[in-house]
Parts: C-alpha cells; sequence; structure tokens
C-alpha cells in the first residue's frame, strides 16, 4: 500500500539516534543514512517497500508536528510493544498512551503511543491475540 513515509525532524542526530534504538525491536532494518542531506531510511525485510524516513522537511522550512498524524509500527506481539514503549522513552521519547489493550479498536488490540524526540506521535500496536 505505501511506498515511504516519511518523518520531518529539527534535531536529526538526536532523531538518528532514537530511531536506530527503536527500529531492531521491531525487525526493521536500517537502510541508509546521509548525514549531510540530512536523512535515514529503514525498510521491512524481505522487501524493499515501505520505506520509513527521517530527515529535514524538503522545503527547507522548519520541521513542525502535525496535529492528528501519527506513524504506527505493527508488532509481532505484545512483548515487542512493551519493548518498544520503553526503548522510546528511555531514549527521549514521552508518552501518549502506556502499553495496554484498547478493546474499543478491537478484543486483541495491543498498543503504545508516544511522541519521538521530534514530537511526531508514534504507534506500535500488536493485533494479535496473546
Amino acid at each position: 500500500m505505501f511506498s515511504h513515509l516519511h518523518l520531518g525532524t529539527t534535531n536529526f542526530p538526536r532523531a538518528l539516534t532514537f530511531y536506530r534504538a527503536l527500529m531492531p525491536i521491531l525487525g526493521i532494518q536500517e537502510r541508509f543514512c546521509d548525514p549531510t542531506r540530512p536523512w535515514a531510511g529503514w525498510q521491512s525485510h524481505p522487501d524493499p517497500r515501505p520505506l520509513f524516513i527521517i530527515g529535514k522537511p524538503y522545503d527547507q522550512q522548519p520541521h513542525q508536528v502535525g496535529n492528528g498524524q501519527m506513524v504506527a509500527f505493527l508488532a509481532k506481539d505484545r512483548e515487542t510493544v512493551d519493548k518498544a514503549y520503553a526503548t522510546a522513552l528511555a531514549n527521549g521519547g514521552t508518552s501518549e498512551g502506556e502499553p495496554g489493550l484498547r478493546p474499543e479498536y478491537h478484543a486483541n488490540y495491543y498498543g503504545a503511543y508516544f511522541r519521538d524526540t521530534e514530537g511526531n506521535k508514534v504507534c506500535v500496536a500488536c493485533h494479535a491475540a496473546p
């Protein structure tokens, strides 16, 4: 469905440290990093798409957080959601909702919500039964 998703950064080195800690927990491999641009991208395996990219906005204007925008990553199990949330907070993220069931979405929806170091809202969710 998606070719790529891009989240803007203000402080690229800080954001890179954050996502380099988070993505391996989700099994997502770093594909490239160019600090001179600056941008970095991760991809699912084995396919090269979709890409998840962080970097300075293309128009060279300051990054701004969007209200109502969120990127949600799929976790293989609830333990991965818990670990991703803890890693996000340990690396400068802020909580937007602790890991737990969200039955208002569906019976097995287990998710956690946080802001990355740039203020972007991120979710990690598992849809499988325990």
